[in-house]
């Protein structure tokens, strides 16, 4: 479904990215994991349009979108989580589930407003599914940082989509919050759901990936089964320090 060629990428003398090539596979979950600074977020915000590689390309279903604009790339199908949760914090719930339903930047907010007297019953669905025991109508500064990571990934899932990137889903979260991610992130698996995500959490990707790959200083170390990458001695030395 995606395929990631020889891309490049830099920041002044750092290199983030340096000829990375992989390939993610449709109806699976990928893990890709690696050391702070190894260029992780880097790849997400290539991918998604955020910023441009120095060289290489990004193929989605047969196109190159390594040239496109964000929301034209979301259009196609990419949806995606922040390590750090950006939501609006003075709108509701709904409003953000709202916004979501649309990606076409020219009518986002036209969309909002459109469907700003919907009813609310498909949303208090949508928040029941994902355990956020809320009110459509309450703001977003009044939820737990927990539940704000719970309701971003609802509005991925609810945005149109082929493709789901998840960045760091479980960090920063309690233990209850965690096993309701991973209980969701499994039913999503299960239901066929193709997904990149990136975590620390080595456990997490034990149980949730069909694929690991690890990267290291901008470039793929290894890659395979999580129980044959979580062995690799090259992954233990520069994930885990042994």
């Amino acid at each position: 479904m995606l395929k990631i060629e020889y891309l490049k990428k830099s920041f002044g003398g750092i290199v983030a990215l340096n000829n990375s090539n992989f390939v993610i596979a449709k109806n699976k979950v990928t893990a890709l994991i690696g050391p702070n600074g190894a260029g992780k977020s880097t790849l997400f915000d290539i991918i998604c349009g955020l910023t441009k590689p120095d060289d290489g390309r990004i193929i989605f279903n047969d196109q190159n979108i390594t040239k496109l604009d964000t929301y034209k790339i979301a259009n196609l199908g990419i949806s995606r989580t922040f390590q750090q949760v950006r939501l609006f914090k003075n709108l509701t719930i709904r409003d953000h589930l709202v916004m979501s339903e649309n990606n076409e930047d020219t009518k986002l907010f036209q969309n909002f407003f459109k469907l700003k007297n919907r009813d609310d019953n498909n949303y208090q669905k949508i928040l029941e599914e994902f355990g956020i025991k809320k009110d459509p109508k309450t703001l977003v500064s009044d939820l737990s940082y927990g539940q704000r990571k719970l309701l971003q990934i609802a509005m991925a899932l609810n945005r149109p989509h082929k493709l789901l990137l998840l960045d760091e889903p479980v960090a920063g979260v309690n233990s209850v919050i965690q096993t309701e991610i991973e209980n969701l992130l499994l039913k999503l698996k299960n239901q066929g759901e193709t997904i990149l995500l990136i975590d620390h959490d080595m456990n997490f990707v034990k149980k949730l990936s069909d694929w690991v790959i690890a990267l290291d200083a901008g470039q793929i170390i290894v890659e395979g089964t999580p129980i044959q990458v979580l062995n690799d001695k090259r992954v233990l030395e520069a994930y885990l320090g042994e």
